[in-house]
């Protein structure tokens, strides 16, 4: 059942990428705040409904334990917030989910666990098509400005902060994925792990709320923040079932949970009217290779 969950996660992220994009306004400074706050709001509705509505017995010390790993997922996740205001989603998507790759190779290092001669070539194959995608996504949003004679800011080129964001938030996250999965595997339940991560949201999403609001003076309304709310139920249904996946099989997972860039990706391009050259189709079928051999494996 593992590869079903996480099919079900690539899915439900890939949406969830398309709504925070749709939900992002560069000129808005605390976009990524009010995005935590979304996000937190809505994981802190589903972590008490679980505890309330559900047979999970849950200690409020998992909180503690599995701290380690909800801080970077969250850091990681608030940066690549941040990142949206800078670069395009079709070309820091790719390049933040080649964390797959960092928690796989962590993941075989430590945890002892292994891959097949064809897994290997699977999760290479997706990891090259992720590199290359966010190469020909930058190629084309470079020639796309030339030929309407833009100029092409500098936040959006290579080498400043709007390409160190996605790095970091890669590196965060590959750490923070090899943690789940040893916590997983050795600490805790799937069901305590994803409810101490949504409520530890919940606590960054308050104190989101008291610095916008409380200390800067921000207007916050709940419902002209929809188009993030939609992006905050995907990424919270995505979690439910990622957790399952992992601890299910760690190795394989992490670097097939990247592949929701692919569906982002492909989301933009038929709800905002974008279009895929050819060298991208190749890619995303590659990529595509790479997923159907590790189900079948």
């Amino acid at each position: 059942m593992w590869f079903v969950f996480t099919l079900i996660s690539i899915f439900s992220w890939g949406a969830a990428d398309l709504f925070y994009k749709k939900g992002t306004n560069p000129k808005d400074p605390y976009s990524h705040l009010r995005i935590v706050m979304m996000v937190g709001l809505v994981m802190g509705i589903h972590a008490f409904w679980t505890i309330l509505f559900t047979d999970i017995s849950y200690d409020p010390m998992n909180i503690i334990r599995y701290l380690p790993v909800s801080s970077m997922y969250i850091l990681s996740m608030t940066i690549g917030y941040i990142g949206l205001r800078y670069i395009e989603l079709s070309v820091s998507s790719p390049v933040m989910n080649s964390s797959g790759a960092i928690a796989s190779l962590l993941t075989f290092i430590f945890l002892g666990q292994v891959m097949t001669g064809l897994q290997f070539f699977a999760v290479a194959l997706i990891s090259v098509g992720i590199l290359l995608l966010s190469i020909f996504e930058k190629r084309e949003a470079d020639l796309d400005r030339m030929r309407h004679k833009e100029k092409i800011d500098r936040k959006y080129q290579i080498g400043a902060l709007a390409i160190i964001l996605p790095i970091l938030y890669a590196i965060i996250d590959g750490v923070g994925t090899f943690a789940d999965a040893f916590i997983l595997d050795k600490v805790m339940s799937e069901n305590q792990a994803n409810t101490s991560y949504e409520l530890t949201f919940l606590i960054c999403a308050i104190l989101a709320g008291i610095y916008l609001i409380g200390i800067k003076k921000q207007s916050f309304n709940l419902f002209e923040e929809r188009t993030k709310g939609y992006a905050a139920l995907f990424e919270t249904f995505g979690q439910f079932f990622y957790v399952y996946a992992i601890a299910g099989n760690a190795i394989i997972v992490t670097p097939l949970i990247s592949c929701y860039s692919i569906v982002s990706v492909i989301l933009s391009r038929i709800f905002l009217k974008e279009k895929l050259t050819r060298s991208q189709y190749l890619v995303i079928a590659g990529i595509m290779v790479g997923i159907f051999i590790l189900g079948f494996e």
